[in-house]
């Protein structure tokens, strides 16, 4: 996981909750797409494809494209139509984490 990010955060100074993406505390704009809120905390890949484990990160940010899988809390759902909330447990999808089909 990367730590710098090319994305930039449009309101620094708004109000945070904590998150854990695999492991990792993150602090994120409570409400705030959960998809934008990640690139922005420099985390890339989302998910790596269960057949050959390439990395996917958000590509439509509209819920078409399906590279943005994550599970929250254990149940597999698109980042880019979830919200920032406080205590999410989010990691990589188990089909295709570490390359294992």
């Amino acid at each position: 996981m990367k730590t710098a990010s090319t994305f930039r955060d449009l309101d620094p100074e708004g109000p945070r909750v904590r998150v854990r993406f695999s492991g990792r505390d993150l602090m994120l704009r409570e409400g705030g797409n959960l998809a934008a809120e990640l690139l922005a905390a420099g985390v890339t890949p989302f998910r790596r494809t269960p057949v050959s484990g390439a990395p996917r990160a958000p590509f439509c940010m509209m819920g078409a494209c399906f590279d943005c899988l994550v599970e929250i809390d254990g149940v597999t759902r698109q980042a880019c139509l979830c919200e920032v909330g406080a205590g999410m447990e989010i990691a990589m999808p188990a089909a295709g984490r570490d390359g294992d089909a």
